[in-house]
């Protein structure tokens, strides 16, 4: 799991700390482990509404190959108090470049982890992977039910088609 940098809640603090990575010079952390994901506060908490993250150009490698393998990843979630932190996003996202994972378990570890995170009311990931071996892997997790009179749009990723 990779490392969780949380900020204080407004609540408990006039000020929130900025977030480690936000505005400073980072270095690519070389796995998940050492990745550090951060959370800032939901100026709307009070508010259901989808924020979505697209992630066109994800990479892992084939933990028995070595082989890299490439996915189109959508994150869609509904925030409670807290908001994930682009930049640790991002930077967490490329940490998976060399890690060796199956898509499955790249998919539903990148969605457990901004889950015990954010503690959000409600995230869904659809990891759509390019075929390796002629077959497409496609994988979707979600944490339940999508709250009420919250309007989600389509991932917008198409089935894959080949060349046809």
């Amino acid at each position: 799991m990779a490392k969780a940098r949380k900020t204080k809640s407004p609540a408990t603090s006039k000020s929130a700390p900025v977030p480690h990575l936000l505005g400073r010079s980072a270095t690519m952390p070389a796995s998940p482990e050492e990745a550090e994901l951060e959370r800032v506060s939901n100026p709307h908490a009070d508010t259901r509404y989808v924020t979505r993250f697209t992630s066109p150009e994800f990479t892992s490698i084939c933990p028995v190959t070595g082989q890299p393998d490439f996915a189109h990843l959508v994150i869609d979630y509904v925030p409670n108090k807290w908001l994930v932190e682009s930049k640790s996003l991002k930077f967490y996202l490329a940490s998976f470049r060399n890690h060796g994972a199956f898509h499955e378990d790249c998919t539903v570890r990148i969605g457990k982890d901004l889950v015990a995170l954010l503690k959000p009311h409600w995230l869904r990931i659809g990891g759509y992977w390019y075929p390796r071996g002629g077959m497409p892997i496609d994988v979707f997790w979600q944490t339940g039910q999508l709250p009420r009179n919250v309007w989600l749009p389509d991932q917008g990723v198409a089935s894959y088609r080949g060349r046809g």
